[in-house]
């Protein structure tokens, strides 16, 4: 006998839509992020950017290869935003 989160989720709080990780990231918006962030990525280690700076934008690339990794952008939840093809 296991625990199933989900299970719980489902039965003490319905007004939580399960529609909220579907994928929202299409393929183009997935390449984007990633070259993107490994631009970042190579600034830092040529030493272009340090800092707070270097800080800042080595979150922001590891936020956007997560968000390429897993479809799913939180940003555009709220807003029904979608770049995935139908």
């Amino acid at each position: 006998m296991g625990f199933c989160f989900l299970s719980f989720v489902d039965i003490h709080f319905p007004q939580l839509n399960t529609s909220f990780m579907k994928t929202n990231m299409g393929t183009i918006d997935k390449v984007i992020r990633v070259l993107i962030a490994l631009v970042i990525i190579g600034l830092y280690f040529m030493g272009i950017v340090s800092g707070t700076w270097a800080i800042v934008l080595l979150t922001v690339a590891g936020i956007f290869i997560a968000t390429s990794f897993i479809s799913f952008c939180p940003l555009y939840w709220p807003f029904s935003i979608s770049t995935k093809k139908k």
